[in-house]
């Protein structure tokens, strides 16, 4: 059979690489890393590589099944899509028009944030629903980072990266990069990005509780106590004030308000006052600061380390504070802000104040936490399930997720998920949660769809733009996502289970394309929204709404206005992507605040200071706290049914110091019982210097071994659910996210 080559974007985290798919007619035989692409020149990671053994994957589900009997009793069978969507149309509605929207919660995993569907087409599925209960991912590992960027910037997605490609000075603190590549920073081949900036004389710092890979690549590790982020960064602020070498810079300093309330703010955090709190000597902590200061460019990126913690977003925050005072935010070798191609309502646009974001506006039945941009804490879910009441959820729509593995106390939603009147999943796999789903309906292949990564470019450190069209159409038993999604809804609407998918499609574009033509500053002002829809007539899907952002965006044509600007076409003529430059500084343009200013000291921010000063006063932790990891040939908890990823050395262990191992009698490769106030888990330990003393650490996304779970291969190396240790109760108290990294644990030979 002749061999055919394809190129596309790897969906499968955020570093979005470019692949050489190699194909014998419609099979995926071999993946390579595409040395043409703008981005990523080739690289490629163990994932990436696998990706046809994921598709080939005999437990992915390929029709849709439906359940009958439930725990022990419950069997699975396929089904025509008719009849599965049948069975929704059945029972979702009745549990709406019983109970409420409200009695309808949805869970949608990260995933979607790297799928085109998903992000145009799951909208219409949550407006459809109506519902106030919704969870995401997002609150298990990136909310504050989002909160701490609405409140000074004006937007959730207005996320300064790393310039890494120029700067001189790099300070990492909670993130491991040789495992994990870049997050909220779309990097490809970011480890060989940090060698270069070693390779021509630029310094690589790590702040971490472990001395993990990147750590081991850097100029100096600081073994940082876990959960101290905050106290740390404000220390060093406290350094830059009183050495008087605060610097915003000409480009930056007249468009900053709250800069004095920082400084008083700073006050009580002295090197001496933090040091003991996060083991960090004060002398170090000065340097730290002032190496910043010092070098010609800087940057501090902090990621899921400093988010998945009791002051996430005080971290997330001074992360920014940093960059600000040091003069680094919004210059080149600094903390600058992507310029997308598409997606990003801050660009194409009058600069203008903004609405800013609105955190708060409602609580959770329960405990009553704050949502944060339409969602609430994930954390929430499995009280929200079993609390009777008004609003009680009795049926759940879940989407590429897996929160039975990924939130806190798994154990407790795996009970809730139970006892539900109704559930439906769309995903690929029949997970630890998705058994508890009366029907799952399955995503197509990866090969069957068209790629772009509509969220991911808006925090890349370079501006690029890279669309990757199907490569094979759907068979008969396939159904594209977005109509998946179209007609979910629809169902919820009541409009049964045969929509007129293609006039709801049409709608949501004609949405943008309103919105682009009465925007001030567009390409497209006051063109007649008529005209711009027939030139998409063509086009259906994702693909229709995309290419409206892309001739509406930064560099777009403008439906002809600009013959050299960019369409859907121009990236379906460059399948290696098309280049469109370095960062470049956009303050004022990016910001959305009330002020139209970078807004240091927000009110919220500056309020949740005084629960941070209670820390400085805390006697010190005795015992042992946990902390998770990444790995390289790991995602989540959902690439683990691909043998070549999971074989070899086991990767769900626990790490523990020599001394700490010592004083508890446990040796090396024994199983060991960890136990926080939430539960126990037992798994073997490995013994190793790479984590301080005090500090253990366990990887997420493991414990593949629960009843109906069909994964053959991950049921083998089931591993342990490490949030079986994380409570539901600690959270952070600004967004909402869970705390996952300083639980306290006891570790004792099992």
């Amino acid at each position: 059979m002749t061999r055919r080559v394809a190129y596309r974007t790897c969906p499968l985290c955020e570093a979005t690489c470019g692949l050489e798919l190699h194909l014998e007619g419609d099979d995926l035989v071999l993946v390579r890393g595409d040395r043409d692409d703008v981005f990523s020149r080739g690289f490629l990671c163990p994932k990436g590589a696998a990706l046809p053994k994921l598709e080939h994957d005999p437990d992915r589900l390929r029709k849709p099944v439906v359940r009958t009997g439930r725990g022990a009793d419950a069997t699975w069978r396929e089904v025509e899509w008719d009849e599965a969507f049948a069975v929704i149309a059945e029972r979702l509605p009745a549990v709406i028009d019983a109970h409420g929207r409200d009695a309808v919660g949805v869970y949608v995993g990260n995933p979607g944030a790297h799928n085109l569907a998903s992000l145009v087409h799951g909208r219409v599925l949550l407006q459809a629903l109506g519902t106030t209960n919704v969870f995401t991912a997002s609150t298990v590992d990136q909310m504050p980072k989002q909160v701490s960027a609405g409140l000074m910037f004006g937007a959730p997605l207005s996320i300064p990266v790393p310039d890494v490609d120029r700067t001189d000075h790099l300070m990492i603190l909670g993130a491991n990069p040789y495992e994990s590549n870049g997050s909220l920073c779309t990097a490809p081949d970011l480890p060989g990005r940090l060698e270069a900036l070693r390779a021509r004389g630029g310094r690589l710092v790590v702040v971490d509780p472990r001395r993990t890979r990147t750590a081991e690549h850097a100029d100096e590790h600081v073994a940082i106590r876990p959960g101290t982020d905050a106290l740390l960064l404000f220390a060093m602020v406290h350094t830059l004030f009183a050495d008087g070498s605060v610097d915003l810079g000409p480009h930056l300093g007249e468009w900053v308000d709250g800069v004095e309330v920082v400084r008083d703010l700073a006050a009580p955090f002295a090197p001496e006052a933090v040091a003991p709190a996060c083991g960090v000597d004060a002398d170090t902590i000065r340097r730290l600061a002032r190496e910043l200061a010092a070098a010609p460019t800087a940057a501090v990126y902090g990621r899921i380390g400093t988010c998945t913690q009791e002051f996430g977003t005080l971290a997330s925050w001074l992360v920014d504070v940093v960059n600000v005072l040091t003069g680094n935010l919004d210059r080149p070798g600094g903390a600058m802000f992507t310029l997308p191609a598409a997606g990003s309502s801050t660009t194409g646009s009058v600069p203008a104040p903004g609405r800013g974001v609105r955190l708060g506006r409602r609580t959770s039945r329960v405990r009553g936490a704050p949502e944060a941009f339409g969602e609430y804490p994930a954390a929430c879910m499995a009280e929200e399930i079993t609390t009777p009441g008004d609003g009680q959820i009795r049926a759940m729509v879940t989407i590429a997720g897996n929160p039975v593995l990924s939130t806190p106390d798994g154990a407790a939603l795996d009970r809730a998920l139970a006892g539900l009147d109704f559930m439906v999943s769309i995903d690929i796999y029949r997970n630890e949660t998705t058994r508890h789903a009366d029907v799952i309906l399955p995503a197509p292949p990866v090969l069957t769809k068209g790629h772009y990564d509509l969220a991911l470019y808006q925090l890349a450190i370079r501006n690029v733009a890279n669309y990757s069209p199907p490569v094979r159409e759907h068979a008969a038993h396939e159904m594209a996502e977005w109509e998946i999604m179209v007609r979910l809804g629809a169902i919820a609407m009541g409009m049964g289970t045969e929509p007129d998918v293609d006039a709801i499609d049409t709608m949501i574009t004609r949405q943008l394309v309103d919105k682009a033509v009465t925007r001030p500053g567009s390409n497209v002002e006051g063109r007649d929204p008529e005209e711009l829809m027939e030139a998409l007539a063509t086009r259906r899907g994702p693909e229709k709404a995309l290419d409206a952002m892309l001739r509406t965006g930064p560099y777009g044509d403008g439906f002809g206005a600009d013959p050299d600007g960019l369409s859907l076409a121009v990236l379906e003529a460059n399948p290696h992507g098309v280049d469109l430059g370095p960062l470049v500084p956009r303050v004022p343009d990016i910001l959305r605040t009330p002020s139209g200013r970078v807004e240091l000291a927000p009110e919220s921010i500056v309020a949740d200071v005084a629960r941070l000063q209670t820390a400085l006063a805390r006697p010190a932790r005795d015992g042992l706290v946990l902390v998770g990891r990444r790995d390289l040939r790991s995602n989540n908890s959902w690439m683990h049914n691909v043998e070549v990823l999971v074989k070899g050395k086991a990767r769900c262990t626990l790490h523990l110091h020599p001394d700490d191992a010592a004083a508890r009698g446990v040796v090396d490769g024994a199983t060991v019982r960890v136990a926080s106030a939430s539960g126990a888990v037992d798994v073997p330990v490995e013994i190793t210097d790479t984590v301080r003393p005090g500090v253990v650490s366990l990887p997420h996304g493991w414990g593949h071994d629960g009843e109906g779970v069909a994964l053959g291969v991950a049921r083998r190396y089931a591993g342990v659910n490490s949030n079986v240790l994380t409570p539901a109760d600690a959270l952070d108290a600004l967004s909402g996210n869970a705390v996952l990294n300083g639980i306290a644990v006891e570790v004792a030979p099992a």
